[in-house]
């Protein structure tokens, strides 16, 4: 019996219980030898007490152990000391899928995609080892506090189901396949339905087949065709809609026929997610949608028979969230007659004959020269000239462009930009004054281009922090006032951790500049280089880090540099190395933050200075214009101050204009007779203008 602080296998402390299903109980616990924690899982003594089942349980635990990869849950070790029998898995703190679901009610396709990329890598990879999961389902899933999603339980699920073990039935019946359902062999396929049964849920927060009974819901999944994702969720792209519906056909042959067709048209739904681009198999006469017969029903029905009376017998717990085992007994036909199987087999001998009778003729033919293929074959020329004139990319000007623009421009020629800041009173901050290569010069792609950057008139020296810690480097770069972008690569020189170089290296740079310090992995491994995100669209930035076996996360800040919809910030720098399955965060331009201003205050009427002929009580025309011309006021009055009160303003200054007349003295003069006459004073309009600053609200 396991006790909090024993020992098992001469190596493994009991920490603490967390989690408990019907098969087995799970234990957080220390590695002494390895020096980290691990989550060991228990059978429970009523199984360890079934031989069959313990041998079972071993050989798939076993099997198991042998996958490594970062979207599964590694099993480390196996087990067995004084009748308890153990599995040593990786430790993985988190939330299951199904909790995560129902948290957040349903999920955004885009996150559901992603999710699902990398439930498909993890059973890719299981599949390739030939090891079926047969219980895929949102409880074996986990998403981790880093992001990263696992797929758990893996060759567990095949040692339950031959020894008609069961736990929680209702918890799995909702995602298994046709032909499990029956009790029938199952496959690869099995796992691609289970699949898109929970990408259904993922997208619309329910399951779509339900009912009161275990038998009830497989009947629904051997007879009724799946309903719609889009009904439940509009929304949801037409490609997204079409991956899920193939992935749950009816017929294992109408569905996709590897994890590897899946994640292509996955990765496809987030470039293009409203493209029809899924291909349905052709339906023949064995994949058409049939009735349940007689003889199935009561073979279900004899099946839940037994799993109740397997239930009550062995008083199971339900399942937590941790872990969930499998409830449908399979029955072993692998070592059976199927007619099918004997027939595919026939044919692919017949195929194979056939290839090797063709090999044979056309290596005969080459020899003897029978179908003219042994003379002189002419090969196209592919001189050295024609490749290097492919890899090389012309110089554009960049003088006068913002920093971001000429990055991002030179960067789409697969050009590599570093930074040089220099004072400048002819050039605003942060806007290129040259390039030490000379518009029109070909180079070739890859190149380096240093700019010379404005730094205005009030730069602040960088200091060199070539050969720090990162954490010394970053710590003096923000106390200059510098913002810090880090970039990892590997170096056999510089010691890991440490700076290799910095862009600018020297010099004058605005406060608040971001300067990039590329930081020593030491030697080489088998780490991912992050892919270049920024400027990017958001669908490709995604698929470019699924791509590369890296989780993704995605956020939305304002941005002026860049246009709405392009990534404007990765978490990890272009050219870094991390961890496979390390989770990048981005995040997406909103376009430029509207700001807006105000202007609350009393206008003082002309002064002796603005307006040295101006009296009092003269009526006087007053209007305030913003700087991009929206007209705030136009009133006349004849005395001041003047209220102003305005919200909403889209430029920062404006000008206050001040119309007013002024009379003229009379003059006098005489006519022909002698006689004075008095010429009354025209009337003359003046005008002056005050500049004004806003307020920003």
């Amino acid at each position: 019996m396991i006790k909090i602080g024993m020992m098992i296998g001469e190596r493994y402390e009991i920490l603490e219980k967390i989690g408990t299903g019907g098969m087995s109980d799970v234990y957080k616990a220390k590695c002494h030898k390895l020096n980290r924690f691990v989550a060991v899982k228990v059978l429970k003594q009523e199984f360890s007490e079934n031989a069959n089942f313990v041998s079972k349980f071993r050989i798939e635990a076993q099997a198991a152990a042998g996958l490594m990869h970062p979207n599964i849950v590694n099993v480390y070790d196996v087990g067995e000391e004084n009748d308890i029998y153990y599995i040593v898995m990786e430790l993985v703190e988190g939330i299951t899928l199904k909790k995560y679901i129902e948290k957040k009610a349903r999920l955004s396709y885009k996150e559901a995609v992603s999710i699902a990329i990398q439930v498909s890598m993890g059973i890719e990879a299981a599949h390739n080892n030939h090891i079926i999961h047969r219980d895929i389902k949102p409880q074996n899933i986990i998403i981790s506090k880093e992001g990263k999603v696992k797929v758990t339980d893996f060759g567990i699920a095949k040692a339950a189901t031959s020894n008609t073990i069961t736990s929680n039935v209702m918890g799995s019946v909702h995602y298994t396949s046709p032909e499990q359902a029956r009790g029938g062999y199952s496959d690869e396929k099995s796992d691609i339905y289970s699949l898109g049964i929970t990408m259904f849920e993922m997208l619309t927060g329910r399951v779509p087949f339900n009912g009161e009974t275990t038998v009830a819901i497989a009947i629904k999944h051997i007879q009724e065709e799946i309903p719609s994702p889009k009904d439940f969720v509009p929304e949801i792209p037409a490609g997204v809609e079409l991956i899920v519906l193939k992935c749950c056909q009816k017929s294992p042959d109408r569905r996709y026929q590897s994890m590897a067709e899946l994640i292509d048209d996955l990765k496809q739904s987030l470039i293009n997610p409203e493209d029809t681009f899924v291909v349905f198999n052709d339906p023949d006469e064995d994949a058409a949608t049939r009735f349940i017969s007689d003889n199935e029903m009561a073979q279900i029905k004899r099946q839940s028979e037994r799993r109740d009376y397997m239930e009550e017998t062995l008083r199971l717990k339900n399942d937590t969230e941790v872990i969930e085992e499998d409830e449908y007994p399979e029955e072993d036909y692998e070592d059976g007659y199927d007619p099918k199987m004997e027939r595919i087999t026939t044919i692919l001998a017949v195929v194979a004959g056939l290839i090797i009778c063709c090999v044979i003729i056309y290596f005969v033919g080459k020899i003897t020269g029978i179908f003219g293929l042994g003379g002189d074959e002419k090969e196209t020329p592919t001189t050295e000239s024609t490749i290097v004139e492919s890899e090389m990319v012309p110089m554009i000007k960049v003088s006068g462009m913002s920093v971001a623009e000429a990055q991002k421009q030179l960067r789409d020629l697969g050009l590599v930009t570093e930074l040089s800041y220099v004072e400048s009173e002819a050039y605003e901050q942060n806007i290129v004054i040259s390039a030490d290569i000379t518009e029109g010069t070909s180079v070739k792609k890859g190149t380096t281009v240093t700019l010379t950057v404005s730094a205005g008139t009030e730069g602040r020296e960088v200091p060199n922090v070539t050969g720090y810690s990162y954490e010394d480097a970053a710590n003096q770069l923000a106390g200059q006032g510098f913002a810090v972008n880090k970039t990892e690569s590997y170096s056999a020189d510089v010691e890991r951790g440490n700076v290799i170089s910095q862009s600018p290296a020297g010099g004058k740079a605005p406060i608040g500049s971001v300067i990039t310090v590329n930081v020593s992995l030491g030697q080489e491994d088998n780490k991912v280089r992050v892919p270049d995100l920024m400027g990017r669209p958001e669908d490709e930035a995604v698929a470019m880090l699924i791509e590369a076996g890296l989780a993704v996360t995605t956020g939305e800040v304002y941005s002026s540099e860049y246009e709405l919809g392009e990534v404007c910030y990765q978490s990890y720098s272009y050219g870094s190395y991390v961890e496979p399955g390390t989770t990048v965060e981005i995040k997406v331009s909103l376009g430029a933050e509207s700001v807006t201003y105000k202007y609350n205050a009393s206008i003082e009427g002309p002064t002796l200075e603005e307006a040295p002929d101006y009296v009092p009580g003269t009526s006087v025309g007053v209007t305030i214009v913003a700087d991009n011309g929206k007209v705030l006021l136009d009133t006349t009055t004849t005395t001041f101050p003047l209220a102003a009160n305005h919200n909403g303003i889209p430029s920062p200054r404006g000008t206050i204009t001040f119309t007013y007349t002024v009379t003229l003295p009379s003059t006098t003069t005489t006519d022909e007779a002698g006689a004075t006459i008095t010429i009354p004073g025209a009337t003359e309009s003046r005008t002056f203008t005050r500049a004004v600053e806003f307020v920003k609200e």
